[in-house]
C-alpha cells in the first residue's frame, strides 16, 4: 500500500463551511485490519465531515520513519492534524461514537 491522499469532492450540506480536516491514517501494508480501518474512516468522514476532509494513508512498512513524528505506537492509528489540537485514535475505527468523541466532534458523556 503506497502513501496516498484521499480528498472528498462533495460539498458539506448539513453544516456551514468549515476548515479542512486533515487526517493521517497509519497502517501496516494492506492487512485486513488496515483495510477495515481505512474503509471505516472513509465511511465516517463521508457521513460526518462530507466535503471538508483529507485522508493521508501512511504505510509504515514502506515509510517506518514517519511513525516517530506522530509518536505512533500501534496500528492502525488515525491522527487528526487539523483542526488543532492534534488528536490520536488507535484501532480499526469501527465504533462511530468513539470516533465522534475522539475527534472532538461530540463531547464525552
Amino acid at each position: 500500500m503506497k502513501t496516498k491522499s484521499i480528498k472528498s469532492r462533495a460539498t458539506a450540506k448539513r453544516r456551514p463551511p468549515a476548515k479542512l480536516w486533515q487526517l493521517r491514517l497509519y497502517v501496516l501494508d494492506s492487512t485486513p485490519r488496515s483495510q477495515a480501518a481505512l474503509a471505516n474512516l472513509k465511511r465516517f468522514c463521508e457521513t460526518h465531515l462530507k466535503g471538508i476532509y483529507r485522508i493521508t494513508v501512511i504505510d509504515l512498512l514502506k515509510q517506518p520513519q514517519l511513525a516517530k513524528g506522530d509518536q505512533i505506537l500501534a496500528i492502525p492509528t488515525v491522527v487528526r492534524q487539523l483542526p488543532k489540537p492534534v488528536r490520536t485514535i488507535i484501532g480499526n475505527l469501527s465504533n462511530v461514537e468513539n470516533l465522534l468523541v475522539g475527534l472532538d466532534l461530540r463531547p464525552a458523556v
